[in-house]
């Protein structure tokens, strides 16, 4: 099992910027691939953005590319998103999630193939 806690998220205003941080724990030696996802109100969970815990590699989705960061520290282990130029649609909750088994191609950017979820941090983006 890996425990996952996010925390960083708040309300900030439009252009500003936001670091969420997601603490691994447990069997973490086990974990290939870890993703940022979220999901706004009424709206179905949205890919943000993945990474290869070993090597590093990075994809991200279309709407956060060149804005958000994905990053890692791998001897504190924890994950983390930077974003900036932050966007009102931008707003969601925002989930880490942790795979037991690495993930190729489109297989990263769909939440059912990632096995460890954290709670979720809620990211505000006022216009």
């Amino acid at each position: 099992q890996v425990q996952l806690v996010e925390s960083g998220g708040g309300l900030v205003q439009a252009g500003g910027s936001l670091r969420l941080s997601c603490a691994a724990s447990g069997r973490t030696f086990s974990t290939y691939d870890m993703g940022w996802f979220r999901q706004a109100p009424g709206k179905e969970r949205e890919f943000v953005a993945t990474i290869r815990w070993g090597t590093g590699s990075t994809y991200y989705s279309d709407s956060v590319k060149g804005r958000f960061t994905i990053f890692r520290d791998n001897a504190k282990n924890t994950l983390y998103l930077q974003m900036n130029s932050l966007k009102p649609e931008d707003a969601a909750v925002y989930y880490c999630a942790a795979a037991g088994r690495p993930l190729y191609a489109e297989s990263r950017l769909r939440g059912e193939n990632y096995d460890f979820w954290g709670q979720g941090t809620q990211v505000t983006v006022s216009s």
